[in-house]
């Protein structure tokens, strides 16, 4: 437990029990669709997607500390403030500071990382927002939902969807975010074929002339329960990762031939998925999947 915002008596330090530990799952996303508009005059790209969490988790666990630090199982992942985890810590601290003159308590970040990184599965932003919610629960809640989602558009693009962790259509930069009820209850077969992507590499390789007509938006399926693969499977950075790495769509041929209703590769890449419609044909297709040893293969269902 944390405290509540009625103990919190500006110019101190919080009292927390030095045994408190906070445990969170931080679930990975896909998008179900990806359209890129066109690039913004501050450098960034104006998106429609449907995003979906699936039940592929990283774990955290917050607790006190002597300082603020981070501890993550992954050895290739900074635990320093170039880490989009670690600058939550440090954001949430700025704005408790600010709105409670409160001098915020040392806390120690051990992250136990599942989710593959440079995926397109958006791990760091899904992190950063378990992050926020977590020392907002150490805290006894000072910071309503605007608060921490307002936060959250600081931090990143994707860190708001992780905010609720609900399907929703994502706009603008993917801070506008709209519920959207109605998906199927599907499962999902994720192949990491062994390495990570750039986002901001495949954003630089993007052909704009390709992407940014509007017109297609018309048959998005922007109503509740519209969805259905494949046919509103699309994502306007697909085509520009392929031309350079065959193994895309190569992933996405086997995914099919193994039965998917879809397959796609989510967000930047490099990971692409097939849905499946119960688990039974997703784990059937994942042993198949298994033998290549680059590969991660990985079965979720979405979280509707």
């Amino acid at each position: 437990m944390g405290f509540g915002a009625s103990e919190m008596t500006a110019g101190t330090t919080p009292r927390i029990n030095a045994s408190t530990r906070i445990e969170l799952l931080a679930p990975a996303k896909i998008n179900l669709f990806l359209h890129v508009l066109g690039r913004r005059d501050d450098g960034y790209h104006e998106l429609c997607s449907l995003m979906c969490g699936v039940s592929l988790y990283d774990h955290l666990v917050l607790k006190p500390g002597t300082r603020n630090e981070m501890v993550c199982s992954h050895p290739g992942l900074p635990c320093d403030s170039s880490n989009l985890a670690f600058k939550a810590l440090l954001a949430f601290n700025r704005d408790l500071r600010a709105a409670a003159a409160v001098t915020p308590r040392p806390i120690s970040i051990h992250l136990t990382k599942h989710i593959p990184i440079g995926a397109g599965l958006g791990g760091g932003s899904s992190d950063a927002a378990a992050v926020l919610k977590g020392l907002n629960r150490f805290y006894g809640g000072p910071f309503d939902h605007d608060r921490l989602h307002a936060l959250a558009v600081r931090l990143g693009a994707d860190v708001p969807f992780f905010i609720d962790q609900r399907p929703a259509l994502a706009e603008g930069i993917g801070e506008r975010l709209t519920p959207y009820s109605g998906l199927p209850a599907l499962w999902t077969v994720l192949v990491y074929p062994g390495f990570g992507l750039s986002t901001a590499a495949v954003f630089k390789n993007l052909n704009l002339a390709l992407t940014k007509s509007k017109k297609k938006l018309r048959k998005l399926p922007f109503k509740n329960g519209n969805f259905s693969a494949p046919q509103h499977l699309r994502n306007d950075l697909e085509a520009g990762v392929g031309e350079r790495l065959p193994v895309i769509q190569k992933i996405k041929e086997e995914l099919v031939a193994l039965g998917a209703i879809g397959s796609l590769m989510t967000g930047s890449g490099s990971v692409v998925y097939g849905l499946f419609p119960d688990a039974a044909g997703a784990n059937k297709a994942k042993e198949a999947l298994d033998g290549a040893s680059e590969r991660q293969v990985f079965v979720a269902r979405l979280l509707t």
